[in-house]
């Protein structure tokens, strides 16, 4: 059974750099417990599997351990994918039904525009054990979505230092933490880091779904609507951000980097 597996490197024009996702195409749906299988084989951050639905697609997502409801680089290079091996025109934007509801991409110059849901971060005390996870002694926020803890700290070099400890931060009841600073006179409006090891992910290179809370945020911080974001990851990425109703456009870049297919019986 040809089935094919690619894998992209996202929120990056060049290979190496971003974050890696393995995209599976296929023609019907699979059983997730093949698809959990498989993402913990390709064991990146996120595995995609994008099925036709008529004229739009489906799209779940998978780290190693467990399927998430939004992951904004995999559903970048499904996208990707999709143009790059003809699934969709250039010209035609693809919509994709998902947990977290139908998600749309388009080709813009060059980048892939997304729209996703806003997730808006409320101030709240810091949980019992997340700072100290994080090794931060003092934030000047937190904040949490529903989903993930967002710790602004003051500077981007406290932000790069930090080393968080990934076994007490598994403790803290969130999917992850995001932790962001100013970016400090550099060419973008702020930088972040993000860390989830309750889902497998001790840090995720470039997140998408966390610039879901970064741009409102940052946004209302910085009296603007659209933003540039640097993930500060030792990969690294950028994330353009604008604000769009009651939700938010991300667009980046993305490179194939690996083509295969399926071998093994099928699934």
């Amino acid at each position: 059974m040809n089935i094919p597996i690619l894998q992209v490197d996202a929120f990056t024009p060049v290979p190496f750099k971003g974050n890696p996702a393995a995209v599976c195409l296929l023609e019907e749906p699979a059983e997730a417990v093949w698809m959990q299988n498989l993402a913990a084989e390709m064991n990146l951050s996120e595995t995609a599997f994008v099925v036709r639905q008529g004229e739009d697609f489906g799209l779940r997502w998978f780290t190693p351990t467990t399927e998430v409801d939004l992951c904004g680089h995999a559903t970048l290079a499904s996208a990707h994918v999709l143009w790059e091996e003809g699934w969709l025109k250039r010209e035609q934007g693809a919509r994709f039904h998902t947990r977290s509801g139908v998600l749309g991409a388009r080709f813009q110059s060059g980048w892939i525009e997304m729209d996703f849901p806003a997730k808006i971060a409320e101030t709240v005390p810091p949980p019992e054990g997340l700072l100290g996870a994080l090794g931060v002694l003092e934030a000047e926020e937190v904040r949490f979505n529903g989903a993930d803890y967002l710790v602004v700290l003051n500077s981007a070099e406290r932000l790069r230092q930090i080393s968080p400890d990934a076994g007490r931060l598994k403790t803290v009841a969130a999917r992850g933490c995001i932790v962001t600073a100013p970016a400090g006179g550099t060419d973008y409006d702020f930088l972040s880091r993000f860390f989830a090891p309750r889902v497998g992910i001790e840090e995720d290179p470039v997140t998408g779904s966390a610039h879901c809370a970064l741009g409102p945020y940052w946004a209302a911080r910085l009296g603007k609507t659209t933003l540039t974001g640097y993930q500060a990851s030792s990969r690294g990425g950028v994330v353009r951000v604008s604000l769009s109703g009651g939700g938010v456009i991300l667009a980046g870049q993305a490179v194939t980097v690996t083509r295969g297919h399926w071998a093994a019986p099928p699934p």
